[in-house]
């Protein structure tokens, strides 16, 4: 079992690693939309949030080497339901057929009241 961690993606906010790689496969933990560069939220609603939360994740994948083709489950996490066409719609923008296992649940609230989180699982 080996820690990942980049600064190119926001810092763990707790006792937990940015992803760990094991048996060949990455787990990135949940990524809130929080811009590594500010340390802020981006401005704008769930789009800009998604993006971001993706992004940070990408960052991840990328510091073992990896991108978004070899991701093979996500879950997206969003503070209200009402969200997830939004979320879709940018979501879709990043990853291509065939796209990854998925669930996506509505939770009652976020760390730091963020409108989604997104963890990721890619294989070697």
């Amino acid at each position: 079992m080996k820690a990942l961690s980049t600064s190119e993606a926001p810092a763990a906010i707790g006792p937990y690693s940015q992803a760990i790689e094991a048996g060949g496969f990455v787990y990135a933990s949940g990524q809130l939309p929080i811009d590594p560069k500010t340390g802020a939220f981006p401005e704008g609603g769930i789009k800009e949030q998604t993006r971001q939360s993706i992004e940070n994740a990408q960052a991840i994948l990328r510091s073992a080497g990896l991108d978004l083709a070899n991701v093979v489950k996500t879950t997206v996490l969003l503070a209200d339901i009402a969200d997830f066409g939004a979320m879709n719609e940018v979501y879709a923008q990043y990853f291509s057929e065939p796209y990854p296992a998925r669930s996506a649940f509505a939770v009652r609230a976020l760390p730091k009241g963020a409108l989604v989180e997104i963890e990721m699982v890619a294989a070697r």
